[in-house]
């Protein structure tokens, strides 16, 4: 559905936003500090949103939007960046503390970076097609 996919898509947003805050404060850990505490908090949140993903993108499916084929081959390689993104977003969360440094190299991540140009281009296909009053599905 249109809507749960642009509400997923603000949550990613939002965390990549804090990352880029947080790994410009020079933190050796996430600990002792209420930025320490909320890097955990915004990448459990991201990895949430991203799970089910690209279901949602498959959901958010219009006529209008594209054809089939295209549509669906633009889902699947949603499908394979958010797959990779999650496993840097994993392997950072599994470690004992999670420095500036280590949250600036997932920053850098191809993967990560991939899946928010991802975002960013269908995020916007969605709410032009919102603006010209073109029914989606969820809206």
């Amino acid at each position: 559905m249109a809507i749960d996919f642009l509400e997923r898509c603000d949550i990613v947003e939002e965390c990549y936003e804090f990352l880029l805050g947080y790994a410009a404060q020079g933190l050796p850990s996430d600990q002792g500090s209420s930025a320490g505490r909320e890097v955990r908090n915004q990448l459990e949140r991201a990895r949430n949103a991203l799970d089910g993903l690209p279901e949602s993108c498959r959901q958010a499916n219009h006529h209008e939007l594209a054809t089939s084929e295209k549509y669906d081959a633009f889902c699947s390689m949603l499908e394979r960046d958010v797959r990779d993104s999650l496993v840097g977003i994993e392997l950072v969360l599994a470690q004992p503390a999670i420095s500036s440094q280590l949250v600036d190299n997932l920053n850098a991540s191809s993967h990560l970076r991939a899946l928010l140009t991802d975002l960013f281009l269908f995020g916007e296909i969605l709410r032009s097609q919102m603006k010209v009053g073109v029914p989606l599905a969820g809206a």
